[in-house]
């Protein structure tokens, strides 16, 4: 059975946070693939300090055995102080249900599907959202986190250490006692030490230890190796990830997700930065500590995700594409097919 989720008002996602819906009324055309790419290589275009567009996020899981059991949890974007999100509808299998997880408050769909040897074994998912996203700066709707905030992003990740190989990066740096110039050190620091670089085997799994000693990687690396770094100086960071909206055209494939983090001053609040955009672009080093561009789209935040309802293998490096379980194991990515896309209103 599909069930089909048609919202016919702008109603915001973040209205319906925690709702069970069920019974409620990276030019060209998309393509899709079965890896997990970042975006590849392109300028974003400053000049647009706001972009309203639709962004489709599909999926279809293949090759499902006929009597298979199917559970399905995929992040669902709604809206924040950097972006407006409206739900246009959802196509997905059986019941569709909205959760959070615990720590970071990341909005979850998750839907459970029997086989029943009746189609092709294969399950489509689409989700379509209008999104109108702004140019991000210092966000300063915290200005100050409370005890359990700021002990979530000081800690240590099972891939982002807060001591250890990474700190020795910092073994000959004095950093300086106000947060946000301490931060544009580490900034920095990350980009002089690592190159935009995807050829090594381990790149994207956003492991610090790792991109310290690789000395390359993309987003996850690079952000992941900051947030190590900001963390070990009682620094509060975190990891956000989506998807980047290509510049240059008005429609077609979004070909994989792109990430940046934040760091958090007392008094002042939440600053961005997308570090590796400022390794691929040079001479936009300077606007990328402190400034998010609008051509991207944010799914969820934090690293070591716990779903809801919870899965049967732990929790999620990160969470930005569906993750699925077939009769309580995890299905292979390579049997997961993503098609992303956009077009701009």
């Amino acid at each position: 059975m599909k069930f089909k989720l048609l919202v016919g008002c702008s109603v915001c996602l973040a209205s319906i946070a925690l709702l069970t819906v069920a019974g409620c009324n990276e030019g060209g055309a998309p393509t899709s693939f079965t890896s997990q790419p970042e975006v590849s290589d392109s300028s974003e275009n400053l000049d647009a300090e706001s972009r309203q567009f639709e962004f489709e996020y599909a999926a279809e899981i293949q090759g499902l055995p006929k009597d298979a059991s199917v559970r399905i949890w995929f992040p669902v974007a709604e809206s924040n102080s950097q972006q407006t999100v409206e739900m246009l509808s959802s196509d997905v299998p059986g019941e569709l249900t909205l959760h959070r997880d615990a720590n970071y408050q990341n909005q979850i769909g998750f839907v459970e599907q029997q086989m029943d040897g009746s189609g092709d074994g294969n399950i489509p998912l689409e989700i379509k959202y209008k999104i109108n996203r702004i140019e991000a700066g210092t966000d300063s709707s915290e200005l100050s986190l409370n005890p359990k905030e700021k002990g979530l992003f000081l800690s240590a990740n099972a891939m982002v250490p807060v001591e250890g190989k990474p700190l020795e990066l910092l073994a000959d740096k004095q950093l300086p006692k106000d947060p946000v110039d301490a931060g544009l050190l580490l900034y920095d620091t990350v980009e002089s030490h690592m190159t935009y670089d995807k050829s090594k085997p381990g790149y994207g799994k956003g492991d610090a230890v790792w991109a310290c000693d690789s000395q390359t990687g993309n987003c996850t690396d690079f952000h992941s190796l900051f947030i190590s770094l900001a963390r070990s100086q009682q620094i509060p960071a975190k990891f956000e990830i989506g998807f980047p909206i290509p510049t240059g055209q008005q429609s077609g494939k979004v070909g994989g997700y792109h990430c940046w983090a934040w760091f958090h001053a007392d008094g002042i609040g939440w600053t961005p930065v997308d570090i590796s955009e400022a390794d691929k672009n040079p001479s936009m080093k300077d606007y990328y500590f402190g400034k998010l561009s609008a051509d991207r789209v944010t799914f969820s935040k934090g690293r070591d995700i716990e779903l809801v309802p919870k899965s049967e293998h732990g929790s999620l490096n990160y969470f930005v594409y569906p993750y699925v379980e077939v009769d309580g194991k995890p299905w292979p990515k390579e049997k997961i097919k993503l098609n992303f896309s956009f077009q701009d209103i």
